[in-house]
């Protein structure tokens, strides 16, 4: 049996070994202020996510958590995509927002998501968010059980699928926004 996850760590926290200096800057992680400050864009159509994780916030690194604030324009898609470290929990803060995973038996569970509600998406299972509004934007926050979330690459999803590498491309350039 192979699991994928964070593992535990035998310390209250990891410090870089470039880090010479633990305060409380260390533990604090700013890159959402421009976003609070400014708020979301209005001149795009493109789906875009905001990230604290491992890459983003190294504090992260050994403690099984990370975060993203996601901004759907009207009609904007996260294409169908995996975490294989970790469970996600969607918070639907604006707008409705279509929902959606498939399970390990290729059976596809689907939801529209309005304001205050929360979806939960599995770790390992293929899943995709939709703004269908013509108006009005969505935006979520989205927590993960893991401080590096990955998604599976296009090889994987072909088997997994039983199809070819370029059918996942295909469809994942369908679903991309238009420029």
């Amino acid at each position: 049996m192979a699991t994928a996850g964070d593992p535990d760590i035998i310390t209250d926290f990891i410090v870089p070994a470039n880090v010479t200096t633990i305060d409380g800057n260390f533990f604090t992680f700013t890159g959402m202020r421009a976003l609070v400050k400014s708020g979301p864009p209005t001149n795009t159509t493109t789906f875009t996510a905001w990230k604290a994780g491992l890459a983003e916030f190294p504090a992260l690194n050994g403690q099984s958590v990370s975060y993203d604030v996601l901004y759907f324009p009207a009609g904007s898609i996260n294409p169908p995509h995996t975490r294989v470290r970790a469970t996600g929990l969607l918070f639907l803060l604006q707008g409705t927002l279509q929902v959606g995973l498939v399970d390990t038996t290729n059976k596809l569970f689907t939801q529209t998501l309005q304001a205050g509600d929360m979806f939960m998406f599995p770790k390992g299972l293929v899943h995709y968010q939709y703004n269908s509004d013509a108006q009005p934007p969505a935006i979520a926050i989205a927590a993960f059980g893991s401080s590096n979330p990955r998604s599976i690459d296009d090889i994987v999803l072909a088997k997994s699928f039983k199809t070819e590498v370029a059918t996942i491309q295909a469809l994942k350039a369908t679903l991309a926004p238009k420029p």
